[in-house]
């Protein structure tokens, strides 16, 4: 039992030490209560930042264009825009661009193209189709 203690020593001076150091110089958490005006300022605040968001692309030409060709009035689509409540507007605003007619579909062509370059590429190399000239093939 002698042998245990004394080889429990040094290691529990180390950790002791790494304790204190690690802890010596963090800062403590503190929390509190906060009102219910600070809490629907601060909601309020993101929401009319979202919907200021949302107004400017709609203000483009592009996108006033396309809402006109599907027969709805750019002005009244503001109208909606401006009834929705501030958590719709919060997440209208960050999923804006990826809605199907709120964003470009560039990186979704490019990222599917280059889904299946690599899979030509690897069936190519493997020998199972003959598709890209530059892949070098052991002859049979």
């Amino acid at each position: 039992m002698q042998i245990i203690f004394k080889a429990a020593r040094p290691v529990s001076f180390f950790l002791l030490v790494i304790v204190f150091v690690t802890t010596f110089h963090s800062q403590y958490a503190s929390a509190a209560m906060i009102g219910t005006e600070a809490a629907t300022k601060f909601n309020s605040t993101r929401g009319e930042e979202a919907r200021h968001y949302v107004h400017n692309i709609l203000a483009r030409e592009d996108v006033r264009a396309v809402l006109i060709k599907q027969g709805l009035d750019p002005d009244e689509a503001c109208a909606r825009v401006d009834s929705l409540t501030d958590g719709e507007a919060i997440h209208l605003a960050e999923r804006i661009d990826q809605l199907p007619a709120g964003g470009d579909a560039l990186g979704l062509i490019l990222g599917v193209s280059l889904i299946v370059f690599i899979i030509l590429l690897i069936t190519d190399i493997m020998g199972y189709t003959d598709i890209f000239p530059f892949v070098k093939k052991a002859h049979r």
